[in-house]
């Protein structure tokens, strides 16, 4: 177990670079709304095309099915024409446009219409700068998505990743769609384990730089960053309680990996696991009752719970006999997980409530799950080709996205919360 540990804290050593994406879907769900996202007016002239963003948004979410727009044409004034919508057995569709304004910034709106009623469901505008214009699209998706199906829509959200170019390592936060990457960090030490704070402004992370693994905290915005834990030995897998104000982190100070619980604002450490194991990777629930974390009490890797105040732990994983990285789904009712299987490392997803465990992947090096805020999807990190690619799947592993590097590989993603 203490090399399995050294391999998750030096995975990333060996990784390439990328700060572009492609965004390729495959699979078929069997509940998707079709949809025609038709071209906004004055898109033509946009770079990026809003319309084909939230195309992508849309098809990426795997609710929906893209429909050609068959030359369906118009803007948010304008009431569609029905009849060759149903032609095309659409249910829905987006019309909308985008004006560039005087003082610069483009002019966004749109309006969402269910084909089957033949009626409005309604619509916003939006001016933004041109830098926000794909923001802006990112937010048309989630009106969309809220308005078709019930959820909060997730695509103006941010993920975080690490890549390393060259002996340079980048901590990068990127749109939900992996696009627009900007880098938050770059060091020639290793950086793992970056978690998104529960309000979205800050990152918490373990980096190298002092020769051996150290938890920092990273306003996103100012781009500051502050200590958290730099005790004896190793620090590592900064988890956010749901309320922000605590992180559980895994020290080994006092011996072995052990689980410990501080302040958002650093200071002492209070010890929650009282193993002669190896307790590491802790995630909070998000009702913040329980923390779910790795232990190899029972001989080999397995997840277990406690009480995110300390206590007895139970065991939660069964199934095989190495099982880590746990991730909880907003909703509570899913846990997704690495299990190796006959050597390869799979993602799967438990339904904490039944107990039973379904496999999403046919790839073999899975790693890092973290669930999209709306608890729809699941972002990890894989391998395909040779190279190290970033994925969501659906709950069902019936669709999933590649977000692919054009020049490189990614590890370590975390998915940030919904938009504020």
């Amino acid at each position: 177990m203490k090399k399995i540990l050294l391999s998750w804290l030096m995975s990333c050593a060996c990784l390439g670079a990328s700060a572009q994406f492609r965004v390729e879907v495959s699979g078929v769900g069997l509940t998707q709304v079709p949809i025609v996202v038709a071209p906004f007016k004055g898109d033509d002239a946009m770079q990026p095309k809003v319309s084909a963003i939230v195309g992508a948004d849309l098809e990426r979410s795997g609710q929906f099915a893209l429909v050609d727009s068959g030359g369906v044409r118009g803007d948010e004034t304008v009431r569609p024409d029905f009849g060759a919508l149903r032609q095309r057995s659409a249910d829905a569709a987006v019309l909308g446009s985008v004006t560039r304004l005087a003082d610069g910034r483009f002019d966004v709106r749109f309006v969402v219409w269910d084909v089957v009623k033949g009626q409005s469901l309604g619509g916003f505008s939006l001016a933004v700068a041109p830098t926000e214009l794909r923001l802006a699209a990112h937010r048309v998706s989630d009106y969309v998505y809220e308005k078709l199906t019930g959820d909060k829509g997730i695509f103006s959200t941010r993920i975080a990743y690490v890549t390393k170019v060259g002996q340079m390592f980048n901590l990068w936060v990127a749109d939900s769609d992996g696009e627009g990457a900007l880098s938050a960090l770059a060091s020639p030490e290793p950086i793992i384990s970056p978690a998104w704070s529960p309000n979205g402004s800050q990152l918490a992370y373990v980096s190298f730089e002092s020769r051996k693994p150290v938890v920092y905290v990273h306003d996103i915005a100012t781009g500051k960053r502050r200590l958290l834990a730099n005790f004896k030995g190793s620090n590592s897998a900064p988890a956010w309680s749901p309320d922000g104000r605590t992180l559980a982190v895994t020290l080994s100070r006092d011996g072995g990996s052990q689980l410990y619980l501080m302040d958002a604002n650093g200071g002492e450490a209070r010890r929650l696991s009282q193993s002669n194991s190896i307790d590491t990777e802790p995630t909070f629930s998000a009702d913040g009752r329980w923390i779910f974390f790795v232990s190899d009490r029972g001989g080999s890797p397995q997840i277990y719970r406690m009480p995110a105040a300390g206590g007895n732990a139970e065991r939660v994983t069964f199934s095989g006999s190495y099982n880590i990285s746990p991730s909880v789904s907003p909703d509570g009712r899913w846990l997704a997980f690495i299990s190796r299987v006959s050597g390869a490392f799979k993602l799967h997803v438990m339904d904490l409530s039944s107990g039973a465990v379904n496999a999403l992947t046919d790839t073999s090096a899975d790693e890092s799950p973290s669930f999209a805020p709306n608890g729809r999807l699941v972002m990890y990190a894989t391998q395909q080709g040779g190279k190290e690619a970033l994925m969501t799947s659906t709950l069902d592993g019936k669709i999933k996205t590649r977000l692919a590097g054009q020049s490189g590989d990614i590890r370590e993603p975390d998915w940030g919360p919904l938009h504020k």
